[in-house]
């Protein structure tokens, strides 16, 4: 409810281009700088970091969702490309859930750091 809906629909699209990225170049920039901010952006939103936990999950779930809807493996090859192709979803999901958190955190300690200085200078 803090985040507005075209928000929300903005961040799932680009986590899914994340995703293609991910899976084109497989390095941890594409996701750190993206869901460092992200984490940062929701913890000054002021959304619980519980929520923030649950959309990325909820994330991961609807593509796993998709994969199993829309995949068809006809071959042995295809098996295990397809293993590939999932191993780099979960490593994606769970480098991107990391970094979400690494930003809230961060937003989290500059708050406290920006009110024990408002506090000090009060005194």
């Amino acid at each position: 409810q803090r985040v507005p809906a075209e928000d929300q629909r903005q961040t799932t699209r680009e986590i899914y281009r994340n995703l293609t990225d991910w899976l084109l170049t497989n390095t941890d920039t594409v996701t750190e700088d993206r869901y460092v901010s992200l984490g940062m952006r929701r913890a000054q939103q002021g959304v619980p970091f519980s929520e923030l936990f649950w959309a990325v999950c909820a994330t991961r779930e609807y593509f796993w969702e998709y994969t199993e809807r829309e995949t068809l493996l006809d071959e042995p090859a295809d098996f295990w490309g397809g293993i590939r192709l999932l191993h780099s979803l979960d490593r994606f999901f769970d480098r991107a859930l990391y970094f979400v958190i690494v930003g809230y955190q961060t937003a989290g300690q500059s708050e406290l750091r920006s009110a024990a200085a408002v506090s000090t200078n009060t005194q």
